[in-house]
Formats: C-alpha cells, sequence, structure tokens
C-alpha cells in the first residue's frame, strides 16, 4: 500500500533487534542514528556471527559521517572548497576563462541536485566539484573586474594627478597614493590609473584631494624574489596600485583637482579624516609610543619605528599592528559590554527594551566606523566582515561565536575577493579564529556534579585564575594554528612569542583598545587627552615586552616548506577543527604526516641566484653564500636569507689594481671649455663626470683569467663598474657586467654572464660558448634560480649543466602580461615562440623568456 513501508523479503539474513541504538555521541541528538546494525543467522540465533573487520570499519564510517551531517557540518566545508577552488585557479598556467567556470559550476551544482535522493554519494561528488568550480569562477570575475594597468618598464616622467590618499613615515618623508590624470616628457602610452610614490623632499607636503605634479620614477611592481615566494606584482594587481616609485625633489601642488564624483569624494574625505585623526593622536602622545598609538586607530604603520616593528615581529607581537580582528574584535566587545552594562542600569528599560540587541546596533556602527577610518585596509576588512557576521547573529538570536559564522565570514569574502586565499593575513586569521572557536565549542560543555564553592575568597579567585588560562590557552593555541603558515609565508618563527603575548595582550585587552575606543569617543568634544594618557601607558609596558623578548633572540629560521607538508598540515587542522566525531584525530594524523615531510623531504637549495634586476648574484654552498655586492638590498636578501636559511655572507674581493680603466693624460684645458667654466656653464664638465673612462679591451681577456683565479671557489673577485667574476664549486665561470664594453671578453672567457644593463632584444653572446642573462631576459623571467644539472662530457670539462628556473613561469597571468608588452611598437609579445624547431624550444613553452641567449628553462623545482 503506497505510503506504507513494505515487508522485508525472507532471507538467511535478518536484521537483528534495534533495542539498542548507536552510542557514539548521538545521546544528545534529536534522531537516533541506526547505522552500523548487527546481522545474525535466522537459522540459529545463538550463533552470533561477528562482521569482518573491513564490514566494522565500514559501518563505524558510516555512522561517524551520519553524526558529522546530523550535526550540519557539511556547509562549514563550503569556504574551504571554494578559496580552494580560487587557489587552482590562481596557480594554473592559462587558467580557464569566466563562462567556462561559470557554466561548469551551474552544471555541477544541477547534476548534484538530481542526485540528491538516489545517490547520495554522487550528489556530494558533483556538490563539491561545483564549489571548486565556483571558486574559480570567482578568481576570474575579480581578476576580470580589476583589470588593473600595471606598467611595462621603469620610466622618468612628469606626472601629473590626484592625491587620494598619503602617509607619513618615521624619517619624516610622506608616500602618496596618486590617480594619474597625465604623464609628460615621456607621455605613457600604456599608462596606470593609479600609483605609490614617496617624496624625500623636505617642502610642505601635498594635501589629499589637490593636485600633484612633479619628475618621478615609476617601476612595476616588483615580482617574486624566489620560485614560490610573494609576488608584489600580484598583490598591486589586485590592490590597483600599476605602479611605484619615487619624486625628484619636492613635488609640486598643482592646484584643486578636478571633480572625481561623487564616490571618489566620498573616499577622499574619509582619507582626509583618517589622516587628521591619526595627526592629532600622533600629537597628542609623542614620540615612537604616538606613532604606534596612531597605528592602532588609523592604520598607518609608517610613522612607526622600524625598530620597534622588527621587535614586535621577533617576539610575536606584530598581529596587534595590524587592523586584525584581534583589534576589532576587544573594541567591539568593550562597546557591546559597556553599552549593555549601563543601559542594564537604568530603571525599567532591560525590561521593556532588547538590550542585547542595542548594544550590538551600537557596536555594529562602531566597527563601521572604526573600518572608514581604518582606511579599508585588506585585514580591517577581512576582520569587519567577521565581526558583521557574528553580531547580525545576536538580532536574530543566534550564538554570536560558532563555527558556522566563521564559516559565513569566509564564504563572503572569498566571494567577493577570492585573491584573499593566497595571502597571510587571510590564511593566518581564518586558522587562528577557526581554532579558538572550535577550543571554544569542546570546552564549552556543562560539566556534571560541578558545584560552585561555598568560600568568598574561591568565588573571587576563581574567575581571575579561569581568565588567566584562558588567555594562556588563547595565545597558546592561536601560535600553534599559525605556525605552518608563518613557517610558509616567512620562513621565521617566534620562539617566545607565548611569553610575550601572555604579558602583553592582558594589557591590550583591558588598557589599549578601551582606553583607545574611549579616546575616540571623547574626541569630538575635545575630551580624549587623558584616555590616550592611559593607552600610552600601556603601549609603553607592550614596547618594553616586544624589546625584551626580541632581546632574547628566539628567532628560528625554517627554510622554505615542501609544499605537500603545507597542504597535509593545513588541511589536517582543518578537519581538527570542524571535525567533531573520531574522524577529527584524521587531522592529527595529517599533521603529524606533514611534519614528517617538512622534516624528511625540504627543499634542496639552489647553486647560484640572480635578482630580478640582475644586480644582485649569490653562490650558495652550505649555509654561506657569497654576493657579487658590498652591500647587498635588505629588500631582496633578507628574502633569499631566510627562505634558503643563509648563516654567514661572503662579500666580495674588491681588487682595483686589476682595472681596465685608462687614465687620461693631464693637459692643457681647451679654450672653450675654459670659456664655460668661467662664465659658470657646468653642462660639459657634468656629461665628462657621466661618461666612462676608457678601457684597455685588448687586456681584457687577460685579467679576466686573472680576475677568476684571485679568489677562491665560490666567491667573488670585483673590480668597481666594471666586472666581477667568480668560479663555482660546480666548476661554472660566472661573471656579472657593469660595462657592457666588457662583454665580448666575458663571453668568450665563462660559461654564464649576467648583464643587467643590457635592455635591448639582442643576443649578447654572439660569440663564445656563453649563456647570458641580461635585463632583457629578466624582465621576463624574474629572478632565478640555477641548480646542477648532470655532468657533461669530459672533453667539455666534466661541468655540469646549468638548470634556470624562473621565478615568474607563466606570463599569461594579468599580473605577468606586462612583461611582454614592448613600449616601442605599443604591442604585446607573444607568450611562447610558434616556431617548435627554435633553438631554445622546451616543452613547458618558456622559451620566450630568453630567446637569444641560450636559456632552457626548466618548470619544476627540486
Amino acid at each position: 500500500m503506497e505510503g506504507e513501508r513494505q515487508a522485508p523479503r525472507e532471507t538467511p539474513w535478518a536484521d537483528a533487534p534495534q533495542a539498542a541504538a548507536t552510542d557514539i555521541g548521538s545521546a544528545n541528538l534529536p534522531a537516533v542514528v541506526t547505522q552500523g546494525r548487527a546481522l545474525v543467522r535466522s537459522q540459529d540465533l545463538l550463533g552470533i556471527e561477528r562482521p569482518s573487520p573491513l564490514r566494522r570499519l565500514t559501518l563505524w564510517l558510516r555512522n561517524c559521517l551520519a553524526l558529522e551531517a546530523a550535526y550540519g557540518h557539511g556547509f562549514l566545508f563550503w569556504p574551504l572548497l571554494i578559496g580552494l577552488g580560487a587557489l587552482l585557479w590562481f596557480s594554473q598556467a592559462n587558467p580557464s576563462d569566466l563562462a567556462q567556470n561559470a557554466s561548469l559550476a551551474c552544471v555541477l551544482c544541477m547534476a548534484a541536485y538530481g542526485a540528491r535522493y538516489r545517490y547520495p554519494l554522487l550528489q556530494a561528488v558533483a556538490f563539491a566539484a561545483g564549489l571548486l568550480a565556483v571558486g574559480a569562477a570567482a578568481a576570474a570575475l575579480q581578476t576580470w573586474r580589476l583589470d588593473t594597468v600595471l606598467i611595462d618598464a621603469p620610466v622618468t616622467t612628469t606626472i601629473t594627478g590626484v592625491v587620494q590618499g598619503r602617509e607619513v613615515d618615521a624619517r619624516g618623508f610622506w608616500r602618496y597614493e596618486v590617480a594619474l590624470l597625465g604623464t609628460r616628457a615621456p607621455a605613457i602610452f600604456r599608462r596606470p590609473e593609479r600609483v605609490m610614490l614617496l617624496s624625500r623632499g623636505r617642502g610642505p607636503p601635498v594635501a589629499i584631494g589637490r593636485q600633484i605634479e612633479g619628475r618621478a620614477r615609476l617601476s612595476p611592481p616588483s615580482g617574486p624574489a624566489l620560485r614560490g615566494a610573494n609576488d608584489f606584482a600580484y598583490d598591486a594587481y589586485f590592490a590597483g596600485i600599476g605602479a611605484v616609485g619615487y619624486f625628484y625633489g619636492t613635488p609640486r601642488d598643482f592646484g584643486p583637482a578636478p571633480a572625481q564624483g561623487l564616490l571618489r569624494e566620498t573616499l577622499m574625505r574619509i582619507a582626509i579624516l583618517r589622516e587628521a585623526v591619526g595627526t592629532h593622536i600622533r600629537g597628542l602622545v609623542g614620540g615612537p609610543t604616538g606613532a604606534l598609538a596612531a597605528a592602532l586607530v588609523t592604520g598607518e604603520e609608517r610613522a612607526i619605528d622600524p625598530a620597534l616593528v622588527e621587535a614586535m615581529r621577533l617576539s610575536g607581537l606584530g598581529h596587534v599592528l595590524a587592523i586584525s580582528g584581534l583589534n576589532m574584535a576587544l573594541a567591539a566587545g568593550t562597546l557591546l559590554v559597556g553599552l549593555r552594562t549601563g543601559l542594564s542600569l537604568l530603571p525599567g528599560f532591560a525590561q521593556r527594551h532588547p538590550v542585547k540587541k542595542i548594544a550590538a546596533a551600537g557596536a555594529l556602527l562602531m566597527v563601521t566606523l572604526y573600518m572608514m577610518i581604518a582606511g579599508g585596509a585588506v585585514s580591517a576588512v577581512r576582520s569587519f566582515v567577521m565581526i558583521v557576521v557574528m553580531l547580525l547573529a545576536v538580532f536574530v538570536d543566534r550564538p554570536s561565536i560558532s563555527l558556522r559564522n566563521i564559516a559565513l565570514s569566509g564564504l563572503l569574502i572569498l566571494l567577493v575577493t577570492p585573491s584573499a586565499i593566497t595571502g597571510p593575513g587571510f590564511q593566518m586569521s581564518f586558522a587562528a579564529t577557526l581554532a579558538l572557536v572550535a577550543l571554544y565549542r569542546r570546552l564549552d560543555q556543562p560539566a556534571e556534579g560541578r558545584e560552585a564553592s561555598a568560600l568568598p575568597v574561591l568565588r573571587l579567585v576563581s574567575p581571575v585564575w579561569t581568565g588567566f588560562v584562558g588567555l594562556v590557552l588563547s595565545s597558546l593555541i592561536g601560535g600553534l594554528s599559525t605556525l605552518i603558515y608563518s613557517a610558509a609565508h616567512f620562513h621565521r618563527l617566534p620562539a617566545y612569542g607565548l611569553i610575550a603575548n601572555v604579558l602583553a595582550l592582558p594589557v591590550v585587552g583591558t588598557v589599549v583598545m578601551p582606553g583607545a575606543l574611549i579616546a575616540m569617543l571623547l574626541m569630538p568634544f575635545g575630551l580624549d587627552g587623558p584616555a590616550w594618557m592611559a593607552v600610552a601607558l600601556g603601549l609603553d609596558w607592550m614596547n618594553a615586552v616586544a624589546r625584551t623578548v626580541a632581546g632574547w633572540g628566539g628567532e628560528v629560521d625554517t627554510g622554505r616548506l615542501a609544499p605537500m607538508a603545507f597542504a597535509l598540515v593545513a588541511v589536517g587542522g582543518v578537519l581538527l577543527c570542524l571535525l567533531r566525531t573520531a574522524l577529527a584525530l584524521s587531522g592529527l594524523l595529517l599533521i603529524l604526516a606533514g611534519a614528517i615531510v617538512a622534516v624528511l623531504a625540504q627543499p634542496s637549495r639552489p647553486a647560484m641566484l640572480v635578482s630580478e634586476d640582475g644586480r644582485l648574484v649569490a653562490l650558495l654552498a652550505g649555509g654561506t653564500a657569497a654576493v657579487n655586492r658590498t652591500k647587498p638590498p635588505d629588500f631582496i636578501y633578507d628574502q633569499w636569507r631566510r627562505a634558503l636559511v643563509i648563516e654567514t655572507t661572503a662579500a666580495p674581493l674588491m681588487l682595483p689594481a686589476l682595472s681596465l680603466a685608462i687614465k687620461a693624460a693631464a693637459g692643457p684645458e681647451h679654450p672653450a671649455a675654459q670659456a664655460k667654466r668661467q662664465t659658470g656653464d657646468t653642462s660639459a664638465s657634468t656629461k665628462a663626470r657621466r661618461e666612462p673612462p676608457p678601457l684597455d679591451l685588448a687586456a681584457a681577456d687577460q685579467r679576466l683569467v686573472a680576475l677568476l683565479a684571485a679568489a677562491p671557489p665560490g666567491r667573488f673577485a670585483c673590480v668597481a663598474r666594471e666586472w666581477c667574476a667568480a668560479v663555482s664549486v660546480e666548476g661554472w665561470r660566472i661573471v656579472t657586467l657593469e660595462d657592457l664594453r666588457l662583454s665580448q671578453a666575458a663571453c668568450l672567457g665563462a660559461d654564464l654572464v649576467i648583464a643587467p644593463g643590457a635592455l635591448r632584444e639582442r643576443p649578447l653572446c654572439q660569440a663564445g660558448p656563453a649563456a647570458a642573462a641580461t635585463g632583457a631576459t629578466l624582465r621576463r623571467s624574474g629572478a632565478l634560480e640555477i641548480r646542477a644539472g648532470p655532468a657533461a662530457e669530459p672533453s667539455a670539462g666534466g661541468k655540469p649543466a646549468l638548470r634556470v628556473f624562473a621565478s615568474v613561469p607563466d606570463l599569461t597571468a594579468p599580473w605577468a602580461r606586462h612583461r611582454l608588452y614592448d613600449w616601442r611598437t605599443r604591442q604585446f609579445a607573444l607568450a611562447a615562440p610558434p616556431d617548435p624547431a627554435a633553438q631554445n624550444h622546451d616543452e613547458n613553452n618558456q622559451d620566450n623568456l630568453a630567446p637569444a641567449d641560450g636559456f632552457a628553462y626548466d618548470s619544476q623545482v627540486e
């Protein structure tokens, strides 16, 4: 009969009576889960045959999955799958476009809907694949929507634009965010919309909303210093910044800006308010503490003393500097609790009105204003979304702190800005928040039989002790949950971060952030001075803790991690936090496996590194790096040092006696030059100083041999403003050129020539066996990692081959495509040459990186 359950057929097997339901955590569920039923033989009720171990394991697994589904944990994995889809899209070469990903997502979701009843496993697989496609579609949509124009090559030009934001640093220099209106001398045909420019001039700064004009040097954002390192061009693309650089001298105020539209006018007014608040705070507090207090409110970190910033990072307190979830949670929580407590004290008001929701509305307004004053930084917006979701949960009478709210926050952020998934800020913020909320959920279980203490002293001590234990546990869990991301992105760990956080965060939570909130509320009335003084005392304590802990020297350099180790630990941590049944232990197994892989499968060091501009070269042997610069640039070299755990640096041997410069003999001064000197015309003398001295090119071959023999293997010997040479431990002869007139001798006497000044698209080493990395090829390839390949034939000296790895292997990515643009022809070069028989043909289509100088680029890193 329709609507009634049919009787089971007579079979040799019958289901056992289900008097006792499954006892795996299902006692608190509204429905009884009846998976894993024992089977008995109907002919012999006394002879019970136990299922096989595989059968029991399968039944147990199905039971656990049913429990997880009953808890509603499927939604928690949505942002994980969407983020993974976006991450896969960003890491692909020639990724699929928006229409393809959107169509695929629709088809998969329709397939999942159609299989929802008959094929539950197929439904889960199709829906998971659909979420991956949704993440890829969101990534493609954001990339297409922004379409940021990145300048193709460094250029010096006169710019005119509108100041949209400015920030002063600790040295008193101003950094401007400028919306370009025009360029001249020369005019840039492919002009970026927004640029970041530093002014070292001591003249008066140009105000926000005014036009600015000046001679400036514009450069494209740099690529990764190593393959797999942070790509600053990627960050600039999604931040809308098309070029970075500096002004020559002090820029000029060019008058009021033209009409910018309602949205831009509103944003500029907010920027003016933000700058005024920061200036006011720095004026009241003063010194490094004042800069730090202003940074906690406005996010202006450049004015902080760099030594203090480094101390906070070494001590594990660097997260306090960012407008992160900690800052907003403390500010919102302070206002929420304070406003709710104050309204509850009004007679009869709490009985007539929902005090908690009114306080949540006030906190929501406050965090919105906080985010606007903070300048809309990425970390501030991410934290704002998380706090808003939690506060909105109060309005619908739902728990504000829950895993579903964390998942919903991540889902909103990834759908709008999926590029955040690749950054350490998003990963560390959500990892710490997820771990803390999961810990709160597991510890927030009522203890049966627990009775309140009858002693008044214990009643007073218990909350203090509970708060202290909670602080220590929160710092420990927050630090442990972000260790893998710190090691993967920054290649270092603060050894004493737990101690610093335990000593500093109570003061930050009880003095600094509440005091800053009170000060901001009193600022319109001019009564905020005493509150800022209290904030300064708390910050002075935090600064003392940071400097003391940093002085212990507890930084641990981890080096680069194997990608598999990072993936295993990250996924294992997510499973450990999201799952509630015994399946959560699978997360511990993955974390353990990732730790083993990290220890046993450490990436090998390359034999040689070349920076993106070609001016810094390092030969690596063990923990020592021999460089060709007496003072390597910190920005690049620090990334190399931490990623490859470089312990010592060998400076080059400077040998001026081997210089090829010919000193001109002193003679009578030409009458025309004498007349110009007497009239004050210095153009001729300036031009003469810029012209390089003549070189004895006939002796260049012999001098190169002497230069190669002057230094021990694995160390550079240099002649200033001419060249450097070294013999690597692999036997390669390396020459770096500063004077291109020595290129012929270098190509004949070296295995690899690096010439950053060769910017033309033409072969450098037309004669000789050497391969060459020029400024033109490095512009497309980015920084280089060179490893030793198979040994050559004995006739070739037995030296291993050069295996070259480009840090920018995919030139079709929108944030790398500017490297193919030729400003002379105003066209983009082909991403790969069409001729399959080209001399440097590579199956990975990377011939275009150096088509003229003999490089074949590898795409797989050991």
